[in-house]
């Protein structure tokens, strides 16, 4: 099928406004996307017209919510190209994701001099997790650099690997600088168990579980069009038997008495409590509308957008971008001399062009590129070429400024 941008956009109602007196340029996706009208109608008709709790109860609506709810979990296991739909656990989004791994697997089976080998290029959410079992447990993380370009090899993470790593924990794509990291060729290279963040990648390229040969693997609503609040992490079946229970209460129970607990079968055992019932009915409507239009084709947009926003920073010779993989999305952060990060956005924001400034919950990769923040602009499928060509004309106006 055919990509209409412009199609794409007028189902967004938020791009239609404007910011500052001008139309809003949203630059900002890698922090969070905004949401199209079928999910806005979702969640509107979940609290109007189908709610109640899921699973516990036996009347007409909390048939209907569950039915709606359960079904989500089948729509990630096919835009995930999951093996096994039960193998799909709902969360709040990969930050809970990566704490179940962290509590449930890691923590009973990892003890003093045990490893575990992360990137620089890490979200913090997928590092504050492992220092508390290196602060509480002793265990000890092996730190992996990424090239200056910011690309990390395969063999560069497999050359840390030894014999009490128990994890691999590394990104599927870098929400500073976008590099995409090939962890299905990590992952076939080891018997180490291997957790990929799937934040960024997912939004932006296909991901084929079946194929690709991690053990875990963490999505979040908010970046996927969906709401906030929604989430959800494939865990393989053989480690999932591996696993306690993170959080306990009800759901996740077959029977509670005084004496002893007999806890559900997976996937219910690591969803503990209320779910966020309408923001994964949310997920699921914008799991949908990506399908719909199709993995391969946004992916082909962005690569475009990629390429052009590339060219064009490239052109600013008093402008830094941090990080230029030849596989990575498009993701910029970039810095310029005699300016602060934040002083960028402000500037930018005035022109309604929202970019984000600061560290990108991603310090220790800041550290690397010695600085202490960047602004950074990150496309999404209903950007255009004419955004890229605001942002640029953004920061010439930025640099007269401080010239």
């Amino acid at each position: 099928m055919s990509f209409d941008v412009e199609k794409i956009r007028a189902d967004f109602p938020i791009l239609s406004r404007q910011v500052n007196g001008r139309p809003l340029v949203y630059l900002d996706n890698g922090a969070s996307a905004q949401k199209p009208r079928v999910v806005i109608d979702a969640i509107t008709r979940a609290y109007e017209a189908e709610y109640a709790n899921v699973h516990r109860g036996l009347h007409f609506l909390s048939n209907l919510a569950t039915e709606n709810y359960e079904r989500v979990r089948a729509i990630i296991a096919r835009f995930l190209n999951a093996p096994r739909e039960d193998e799909v656990i709902f969360t709040s989004g990969a930050t809970e994701g990566i704490n179940l791994v962290s509590y449930g697997w890691a923590a009973p089976r990892l003890g003093p001099g045990d490893e575990i080998v992360l990137s620089v290029l890490e979200h913090h959410a997928n590092i504050v997790p492992w220092h508390f079992l290196r602060e509480r447990q002793g265990v000890a993380l092996k730190w992996v650099e990424p090239e200056p370009d910011g690309s990390l090899p395969p063999e560069k993470v497999l050359a840390a690997v030894g014999p009490r790593t128990r994890l691999i924990a590394v990104t599927h794509m870098s929400n500073v600088t976008g590099t995409v990291v090939d962890v299905g060729a990590i992952a076939r290279a080891t018997d180490v168990p291997v957790l990929a963040d799937g934040s960024q990648a997912a939004v932006h390229m296909p991901v084929d579980l079946s194929t690709l040969g991690v053990d875990f693997y963490c999505i979040t609503g908010h970046k996927l069009y969906g709401p906030s609040g929604s989430g959800a992490i494939w865990i393989r079946a053989e480690r999932q038997a591996e696993m306690r229970p993170f959080m306990g209460g009800g759901d996740m129970i077959r029977t509670v008495t005084r004496d002893g607990v007999d806890y559900a079968d997976p996937p219910l055992r690591f969803e503990a409590g209320t779910p966020g019932i309408a923001n994964q009915i949310g997920l699921g409507a914008a799991l949908e509308y990506l399908m719909a239009l199709g993995m391969e084709n946004i992916a082909a947009h962005e690569r475009d957008l990629r390429d052009y926003a590339r060219e064009r920073l490239r052109s600013l010779n008093w402008l830094s971008v941090q990080g230029d993989a030849a596989e990575k999305g498009a993701i910029f952060s970039m810095t310029m001399q005699g300016a602060h990060a934040h002083d960028i956005s402000t500037i930018l924001d005035k022109r309604g062009i929202a970019v984000r400034a600061g560290t990108h919950c991603a310090m220790p990769l800041l550290d690397f590129f010695g600085l202490s923040a960047t602004a950074r602009a990150s496309f999404a499928m209903y950007n255009t070429r004419a955004e890229v060509d605001a942002l640029v004309d953004g920061l010439s106006f930025c640099r007269e400024l401080f010239a």
